[in-house]
């Protein structure tokens, strides 16, 4: 069996070496002939590519050549159409030179006729220059003035008219708008004050405390004077007992110490037990009721007048007002006066209400601590409202009511004439005899150091000044001028209630006597 299958194996290993040979014969003659095929195609391919591309080539000549027909047409076309333009260009720029050279002609026949003109005005000007000449010695051969002189003459003639005309007209305005200012001005017052109903009495501050009897000086003066020690330690007051029947004068600077020791007083005298303990105890009794008065009074300013959203303080120091006094008349009652009076005048003339009642209200804020602190009562006041952030429109009226600086606004002129006329009016303040006597000196000071003036006379109260000129420094004309600046000065000098007329008479006297 094995020797079979090894012969089967030798006779198929003979077979394989016997027909390989063969078969690479054979497939050597299929391989040659696919070549020969491939080689017969490629050369029909190449010649078809050969055919095709000789064909498109004619064709991209033939395009090509129509491409550059047509580019030469249009080029010749553009060429032609950029020739007529040159054309009319050319034949529009030789149509302006033929303009310009017409221009050009007569330009010179204009500038030859110009030159001939000129030389006709140079003679007449000269000979203008020869008859003025000849004209002006015959003037002032017959005049007997230089020209010189002339001029002056009729500078100075032309000025006099010029002043009479100037003094005229400013007369002619000043009366025109006076008049009607003053008729608006007494109409809008006069409204305003007839609204506002106030006291016209002066106020005349307390400062005696009546006693039962004599015998009370001494229980109010105490064992060795202790007891008036002690109250005028507590109060800071001067107690003033004389030989005066039955009452003790309370002095002091600050009206507020002055009202708690009256109060204290009174209640001492009332009650019987003056010593030491008893008068603190009235005294502190005293000063609370003072203090709940004052915040009282400040409310009841306030609710008075409608001024809203006031600080507490700043209506405590209201209140204080209610015990200060100018010349006589009540601080609080003045300033809820000139409240009402500054709004008053804010409706008549469309201002803001509001804010005017509000700075008449504050306007004397600073007299509420002024024995207290130093400086006047206007930077006092001024500093509070800055302090407690009242509106800068109601700060500035507080510092211009007074003109301490110049009012820039509505609310603080019409503050002005409203505390002008609250403490102006008949009755409101009792005036010291020798504040008066100065102001009316002052007034005739101030308009007799003008040149020209030769006496002046402060008559009605200082309500008028009278003043006689000289008639022959100041003539009629000049004496229109003079009145004002007199004005001006006053206002600019003098602090002075309602206003100042001025009277100006210029009289002229002649005799003669018949012999």
């Amino acid at each position: 069996m094995m020797q079979t299958v090894i012969a089967c194996v030798i006779t198929a290993v003979i077979m394989l070496a016997i027909g390989f040979p063969a078969g690479i014969q054979w497939r050597r003659k299929v391989a040659e002939k696919e070549i020969s095929s491939a080689e017969e195609e490629a050369k029909r391919i190449i010649n078809e590519a050969i055919k095709g591309a000789e064909a498109k080539k004619r064709e991209a000549l033939v395009e090509a050549k129509e491409e550059i027909l047509q580019a030469r047409n249009e080029y010749e076309r553009e060429v032609k159409e950029r020739r007529a333009d040159l054309q009319k260009q050319e034949r529009r720029l030789q149509q302006k030179e033929e303009n310009l050279d017409r221009k050009t002609e007569n330009i010179e026949k204009k500038e030859e006729s110009l030159q001939h003109k000129l030389g006709e005005l140079d003679a007449a000007r000269e000979e203008v220059a020869t008859v003025k000449k000849t004209q002006m010695e015959v003037l002032e051969r017959i005049s007997g003035f230089t020209a010189d002189e002339a001029k002056t003459y009729l500078i100075n003639q032309i000025e006099a008219d010029v002043t009479h005309e100037a003094a005229m007209k400013v007369k002619e305005i000043e009366t025109r708008y006076k008049e009607e200012a003053d008729t608006k001005a007494r109409e809008i017052l006069s409204l305003a004050i007839q609204r506002c109903a106030a006291d016209h009495v002066a106020e005349a501050t307390v400062s005696v405390v009546p006693l039962p009897n004599d015998e009370m000086k001494g229980r109010i003066i105490g064992r060795e004077g202790r007891n008036i020690r002690t109250l005028e330690t507590l109060t800071g007051v001067d107690l003033i007992i004389d030989d005066t029947p039955e009452a003790i004068t309370v002095s002091c600077f600050d009206p507020v110490r002055r009202e708690i020791a009256r109060i204290a007083l009174e209640k001492l005298i009332q009650d019987g037990r003056i010593h030491p303990a008893r008068i603190e105890e009235m005294v502190e009794k005293a000063k609370r009721e003072v203090d709940a008065t004052i915040k009282a009074e400040g409310e009841r300013a306030v609710f008075e007048t409608n001024v809203h959203g006031l600080h507490l303080e700043l209506i405590k120091l209201l209140g204080r007002m209610k015990y200060r006094t100018s010349y006589g008349q009540n601080v609080l009652n003045h300033s809820i006066e000139v409240a009402h009076l500054s709004g008053l005048l804010a409706a008549e003339i469309g201002a803001n209400v509001a804010e005017a009642k509000r700075a008449g209200l504050l306007h004397d804020l600073g007299k509420s601590i002024d024995h207290e602190v130093e400086g006047s009562h206007v930077q006092i006041g001024v500093e509070l409202a800055r302090k407690y952030r009242e509106n800068e429109n109601v700060v500035h009226a507080i510092e211009a009511h007074h003109n301490d600086v110049e009012p820039r606004t509505i609310i603080a002129c019409l503050v002005q004439a409203a505390d002008a006329i609250s403490a102006a009016r008949p009755g409101a303040r009792r005036e010291n005899l020798e504040n008066y006597i100065k102001r009316l000196e002052k007034l005739e000071e101030v308009t007799s150091s003008f040149p020209g003036v030769e006496k002046s006379f402060a008559i009605q109260a200082g309500r008028e000044v009278r003043i006689m000129v000289k008639p022959e420094r100041v003539s009629e004309d000049q004496m229109v001028l003079l009145a004002r600046d007199i004005a001006k000065k006053i206002e600019d000098e003098l602090e002075y209630p309602g206003q100042i007329k001025v009277n100006m008479i210029r009289e002229t006297k002649v005799v003669a006597y018949a012999k």
